[in-house]
């Protein structure tokens, strides 16, 4: 590989680069939501065709919900397959953000310039790093690095619920030597960062039901119960005073980190003033003892991320609501099983709930148990290598607070290894209004790429 000639080829082609990932930020694929389908089919199918216009064998492939996007470039070299996904999150609250979201713009801001708009860091700028190195070899060399698989997904924003029976159904063409994915970000700006563990996920929700309907709060405020005031209870009891979870058998699976591993996250360039103060916060809120990383990356967590019931509108209405409603998510680590894990935390509600009062669950909700990569691979060593050369700065292996399912289907359905490189920054806002990606993030990005297929793809 013409390592120089392909940076310079990415250097000179950045513009252009930038036109294509606008074109595909303004295709409003938010996977969640029906009346976006036929646009989240439009996202799937600009892929294949730029995919194709670069020699992959690429193809749409239809699923119960939104179709994958898998392309193929035989070469010599390892197998390696790229996984990242074309699905965004909503834009909800939209007058929050300051422009269209899907009308993506290039503005100037105190840390330099950014792409604005829904997708641009979560997962659509850091899925075209990838295939705007291999464009750029390709450009420079007459073919395409190595023997490459790339497997794009239209559902991650949504509980991917066909991503499991896909990958079971096509075992043997997905199965490679090595899985990379870009859907993460470094641990601090200019820190290239390599995962070498994530987070599970569990998610749940319930609904506390009392009266048969809602009832006047005169004629029935204080002898009637109220789910509100019940559920408020129970929500406070999943805690205790030191920010630990209280529900009874939470932490069985739960490991500590190993003391070396501490000591390297101490010079990992984690700037813990920086991260707090882009959420406005001053301190940390989690359990007492850990330290913020700790926290992030080691610690599970019971999160409260959606409380309603009784009436939303203007004004007041002076009712007891009949109902009332809770999300909930769970962070996992370690060997702590998902299953286990919803079946103590719905006892736990369950043993609180007052005389006249029941509990209906959401039983369609999935869950994931955390990954840990196997670091000591060369290919880890290599790819840390090649982002210390690109970065000028030494690359750091980490762990991540975030929670990517595909991580652990890798290893539990394909035996493989999976490689977690992102050039995300926290202050991107995914997930928010006003999501955004550093320009030097998508460019060295591409750059970061092209360095690491040359060490590993040959």
């Amino acid at each position: 590989m013409a390592l120089n000639e392909v940076l310079t080829e990415i250097d000179t082609g950045l513009d252009a680069a930038m036109e294509r990932l606008f074109a595909l930020l303004r295709i409003r694929s938010i996977s969640t939501d029906p009346a976006y389908m036929a646009e989240t089919r439009d996202a799937a199918e600009w892929l294949v065709k730029e995919l194709e216009s670069l020699g992959f064998d690429a193809s749409l492939r239809e699923t119960p919900g939104h179709p994958m996007v898998v392309a193929h470039s035989q070469g010599d070299g390892p197998r390696l397959l790229f996984y990242g996904h074309y699905d965004v999150q909503p834009v909800d609250p939209l007058e929050l953000w300051k422009t269209p979201p899907f009308e993506p713009e290039l503005q100037d801001t105190p840390n330099g310039k950014v792409i604005r708009a829904r997708g641009a860091s979560d997962d659509k700028g850091q899925l075209m790093t990838f295939i705007e190195a291999c464009r750029a070899y390709k450009a420079v060399n007459g073919a395409l690095p190595g023997n490459l698989t790339i497997f794009l997904e239209g559902e991650e924003e949504s509980g991917s619920p066909s991503l499991v029976p896909f990958m079971e159904a096509n075992r043997d063409e997905l199965t490679c030597d090595l899985a990379l994915i870009c859907d993460t970000s470094m641990v601090s700006p200019g820190v290239p960062s390599i995962a070498g563990s994530l987070r599970g996920m569990l998610k749940d929700e319930f609904t506390l039901h009392g009266p048969r309907i809602d009832l006047h709060s005169g004629h029935y405020g204080g002898p009637a119960l109220n789910p509100l005031r019940e559920i408020s209870k129970i929500i406070a009891s999943f805690h205790d005073e030191k920010g630990r979870v209280a529900v009874e058998g939470f932490y069985e699976g739960v490991h500590e980190v190993p003391p070396e591993q501490l000591d390297a996250w101490k010079t990992c360039g984690f700037d813990e003033k920086e991260y707090l103060d882009h959420a406005g916060m001053t301190v940390a809120h989690g359990e007492t003892g850990y330290t913020t990383l700790e926290q992030q990356w080691a610690r599970p967590t019971l999160e409260i991320n959606g409380l309603w019931g009784g009436y939303q509108g203007a004004g007041s209405k002076t009712v007891i609501p009949a109902e009332a409603h809770c999300k909930i998510t769970c962070r996992l680590v370690g060997d702590m099983d998902p299953a286990e894990i919803r079946r103590k935390l719905r006892k736990h509600v369950e043993d609180r709930l007052p005389v006249d009062a029941t509990v209906t669950w959401d039983n369609d909700l999935d869950g994931a148990p955390a990954s840990v990569m196997d670091t000591s691979r060369p290919e880890f060593e290599a790819a840390r290598q090649a982002l210390s050369d690109e970065w000028n700065r030494e690359a750091v292996i980490v762990g991540m607070g975030g929670s990517i399912p595909i991580g652990y289907y890798f290893k539990s359905i394909l035996g493989m290894d999976a490689m977690l490189v992102g050039f995300a920054n926290d202050d991107d806002a995914i997930h928010s209004p006003n999501e955004k990606y550093d320009v030097k993030s998508f460019h060295k990005g591409i750059r970061s790429w092209a360095r690491i297929l040359d060490r590993i793809a040959k």
